[in-house]
């Protein structure tokens, strides 16, 4: 009966960490805990599973049946658009929540019961540390996507109660707060096994790492294109954590654990490593879920990548391609120009037709006969809802042709969280943001990732001048190695991230809008208006001007109204209105 009292209480646990509240509407924790609780190292095991399932990990779950995972966090960005809504931030016409808003401790509270109880085990610390690391990891992980939101947050390291005198103390300051996440990050790394965790399904040190270099890299960019605006951080030092994310990635490197996944098939790898169905020995999955239908813990991957139903990536994205001379196609000789898709793809960098829908790619493969893509979809862009695709491009990336994998009843698709090629990515940014990078770092990391495809090699030294960079006052090699970012991690979640800790609204958002491709004879029922050029202008009428993203409001969250009438201390974000 006492066991089941404990068991109970954990769920009741569970449920409550899971429920998006206030803080101060939680139920407290010591009054559902049992003092017999946190004596076993299963009982601490038992405890994190929880942060397994939570939005700490945004693509864990996949539930609902117009989920496509991952490959559906770059929409509303420059990358990605989606005909039924525009994303409120880019649109500019976001307002202060009442409450609510993401401004929500419940999850940095339950992680810091671990805290406060995990000391109570009798078992040898060698026995449970890996425990004590993930909890470590996942409230790094707590905190990280609070100060994305929100810039200064509120650092809690013990569980409070409701009249805690710290639940009214004023924001601390991002670089504060980014210095205990990275430090909680070092105790992971500590106390996580060296080996795969669970085949990859638990973190390892190398995986608290990994994402370590990606907060570093994160801040020490932030604090360095935010110097001088709303956002910049008083006494910054974007160096520290630029060497931080260097450190990480360089650690993960020269562990000699992880490679780029290649079967030596150029033509079709990249494509293949978002397909396949088990990650457990993946040299470059570092951390993943599984799923599976005989535990009815299931997603709907595939039968939502059928068909476009609104959503197509950017001509920008297009145009990021090089042509296969190394080139970009302001430049090259070899682009074919945008007459037809036949006409633009030639000649590319092979990541992109294993990226984007082309007429020729197998769009479904059932006993052994290919539909491809041209006769299932492409040629009927536009005549139906489901063939609609405001672009015109539409993502393949992720999507699995074989027909034994679709199931209406729910599919079994693996999601993964990190991979090492974003580490590769992480430390070649970091090393030209410090202004240090060397032609043996490009081929230790970019040169890498187009090894792969069997593209031409970066050579720092002769970078063709693009005259359609994003960001032409900055240096050629960072504007390369920003365009190599875009391409690899193209639709899977980072685009938004980017454009923030770059400050690169302005080159980016602000008085824009995406592009498709130019429509031919072949689309005589287009519904989407297109530009002086001919290009398909999807959001021309909803946005005559462009997106109305605010640079001096938009880079951060409103607190909710709420929470700063309860605690005035807290201060409202730049540029947002403050109601009392």
């Amino acid at each position: 009966m006492k066991y089941m009292k404990i068991i109970l209480s954990i769920l009741f646990l569970t449920v409550m960490a899971s429920c998006q509240k206030e803080l101060l509407d939680k139920y407290p924790l010591d009054e559902i805990s049992s003092a017999d609780f946190f004596r076993q190292t299963n009982d601490m095991k038992i405890y994190m599973n929880q942060f397994y399932n939570l939005q700490l990990l945004p693509f864990a779950t996949m539930s609902d049946a117009y989920d496509r995972g991952i490959f559906e966090f770059d929409d509303n960005t420059d990358n990605e658009i989606n005909q039924s809504y525009v994303d409120d931030r880019w649109k500019g016409t976001r307002t202060v929540p009442a409450s609510g808003g993401g401004w929500d401790y419940g999850y940095a509270r339950s992680i810091n019961f671990f805290f406060d109880n995990y000391k109570k085990c009798e078992d040898d610390f060698d026995e449970y540390k890996q425990y004590v690391g993930e909890a470590h990891f996942f409230r790094a992980l707590i905190f990280y996507q609070l100060l994305q939101r929100f810039g200064d947050v509120v650092w809690y390291g013990h569980m409070l109660s409701t009249n805690s005198p710290e639940l009214y103390e004023p924001r601390s300051p991002r670089n504060e707060v980014m210095d205990k996440i990275l430090a909680d990050l070092d105790s992971a790394a500590m106390y996580l096994p060296e080996g795969k965790s669970d085949n990859g399904l638990r973190p390892d040190k190398w995986v608290a790492l990994a994402y370590q270099s990606r907060f570093a890299l994160y801040e020490g960019t932030w604090e360095k294109y935010h110097a001088g605006d709303p956002f910049g951080v008083d006494n910054a030092d974007p160096d520290k954590y630029l060497r931080k994310a260097v450190e990480a990635a360089e650690a993960v490197m020269n562990s000699g654990r992880f490679s780029i996944y290649s079967t030596g098939h150029p033509e079709k790898d990249y494509n293949q490593l978002f397909i396949l169905r088990d990650y457990s020995n993946n040299p470059e999955i570092m951390f993943w879920k599984k799923f599976s239908k005989e535990l009815n813990i299931t997603n709907y991957r595939n039968i939502q990548f059928l068909y476009p139903y609104g959503t197509g990536v950017t001509k920008g994205v297009a145009d990021s391609y090089l042509c296969t001379d190394g080139k970009p196609v302001s430049v090259s000789p070899l682009f074919g120009g945008y007459d037809t898709i036949a006409d633009e793809i030639k000649d590319r960098d092979p990541r992109f037709v294993q990226t984007i829908w082309t007429p020729d790619a197998p769009w479904m493969i059932e006993d052994g006969t290919v539909t491809s893509w041209g006769e299932g979809v492409y040629s009927k862009l536009y005549t139906k809802s489901k063939y609609s695709a405001p672009t015109g491009y539409v993502l393949r990336k992720g999507y699995d042709p074989d027909v034994s994998t679709h199931d209406l009843a729910g599919e079994d698709n693996p999601a993964y969280f990190i991979r090492y090629a974003e580490v590769l990515l992480n430390y070649a940014e970091a090393k030209a943001e410090l202004g240090e990078i060397t032609q043996e770092d490009i081929d230790r990391t970019i040169n890498v990732l187009r090894d792969r495809v069997g593209m031409i090699h970066l050579d720092m030294n002769s970078i063709e001048t693009d005259p359609s960079w994003d960001f032409p006052d900055l240096p050629p090699i960072i504007n390369e190695i920003r365009r190599e970012r875009r391409i690899e991690l193209v639709c899977e979640g980072f685009r938004w991230n980017d454009i923030a800790r770059w400050a690169g609204a302005d080159e980016l958002i602000v008085g824009k809008r995406p592009r498709g491709f130019k429509p031919d004879d072949q689309f005589p029922k287009l519904k989407f208006p297109v530009d002086e050029n001919g290009f398909i202008d999807p959001l021309k009428n909803l946005l005559p001007n462009g997106y109305g993203f605010d640079p001096g409001r938009d880079y951060l969250d409103p607190l909710p109204v709420d929470q700063l009438t309860l605690n005035p201390q807290l201060k409202q974000n730049p540029g947002w209105p403050v109601y009392q």
